[in-house]
């Protein structure tokens, strides 16, 4: 289901939701809307503006964030003008950043692209566009400290959803060099091997989180 206050732009995304094979249950304008409609259609994966009625600040995304605690498991994928630092931090927080992604409109260059971060989110990975990335990690220099350069950039890959193998594309090195870095990263981070965690999302998440 999508939630967007401007017309245009809401009905061009349910068209272009619905031109690669995908029903659009629900479309709303604003965050009162957004909650109730997810309880009645129960959707796959929700997509939200963060800018909505009546005070036109964050209330798609403090509703979103709302909907998450009720419900880990809702896909939420969060579309905005900007960074709303006060409230993209616990965003990412909900269910260990499982399902969840948030990515600035004006960056936005393929349609592909988007299709696939919908598909990607709605399958339980976690979307973040770049800029957000370092928004954020700007405010946490101390942590950063205890990484070295190259795993930073590795991390901040992760962050944005890369796979190591993309990672190893992005970085013109092996996927057994990405790997060693994560490892690197994960016991600076001491993030130990543990049955019901994953490490990975638990990474990016120590720096994102506020």
């Amino acid at each position: 289901m999508i939630a967007e206050d401007g017309v245009l732009l809401r009905d061009g995304l349910i068209g272009l939701l619905e031109r690669f094979g995908h029903t659009v249950v629900a479309a709303v304008a604003d965050a009162v809307a957004l909650t109730r409609t997810v309880a009645e259609h129960r959707p796959d994966v929700v997509v939200t503006d963060v800018r909505m009625p009546p005070g036109f600040t964050d209330e798609g995304l403090r509703a979103a964030i709302a909907l998450r605690r009720a419900d880990p498991g809702l896909p939420v994928l969060v579309l905005s003008q900007y960074v709303q630092r006060t409230y993209v931090g616990e965003l990412l927080d909900s269910a260990d950043g499982i399902g969840v992604g948030y990515l600035l409109k004006d960056r936005i260059g393929d349609v592909e692209e988007f299709i696939d971060a919908v598909h990607r989110v709605a399958a339980g990975g976690t979307v973040i566009d770049p800029d957000v990335v370092r928004q954020l990690l700007r405010r946490r220099r101390d942590p950063l400290e205890r990484l070295s350069a190259r795993e930073r950039e590795v991390l901040s890959l992760m962050a944005q959803g890369r796979s190591n193998a993309a990672v190893a594309r992005a970085l013109v090195v092996s996927e057994a060099a990405v790997g060693k870095h994560i490892t690197g990263i994960l016991t600076k981070l001491d993030l130990p091997p543990a049955e019901d965690d994953h490490r990975r999302v638990l990474a990016v998440l120590t720096y994102l989180r506020d």
